[in-house]
């Protein structure tokens, strides 16, 4: 299995950027698919973006067009690129690792969204 720990997060205004990074300790990084969820306030945990082990990458619709999931195998890290934000965007953000019966979860970033 591998141990997931998220960074980047923080307060920005409307409008604004940020990129999100998620390392892996452990073997096998390459081959596990990777995703970044997010959590609301009074909400359920949901899937952002997706990326598999060969880039294939998925998004929820309220983030295409504004959001990017990218990976470096190399230095055992995915990434999310948050552009145009807004104050919807609000939330714990969640790196998640999967492979076959193993399900792996960081500790989550805050990233707040506000004037």
């Amino acid at each position: 299995q591998v141990q997931l720990v998220e960074s980047g997060g923080g307060l920005v205004q409307p409008g604004g950027s940020l990129r999100l990074s998620c390392v892996a300790s452990g073997s096998l990084f390459s081959i596990y698919t990777m995703g970044w969820y997010r959590q609301a306030p009074g909400k359920e945990r949901e899937l952002v973006a997706g990326i598999t082990s060969i880039n294939i990458t998925n998004y929820a619709d309220p983030v295409k067009g504004r959001f990017t999931i990218s990976r470096d195998n190399a230095k055992n890290t995915v990434y999310l690129q948050m552009n145009s934000l807004k104050p919807e965007d609000t939330a714990v953000y969640y790196c998640n690792g999967r492979r076959g019966p193993f399900n792996n979860w960081g500790q989550g970033t805050q990233v707040t969204v506000s004037s």
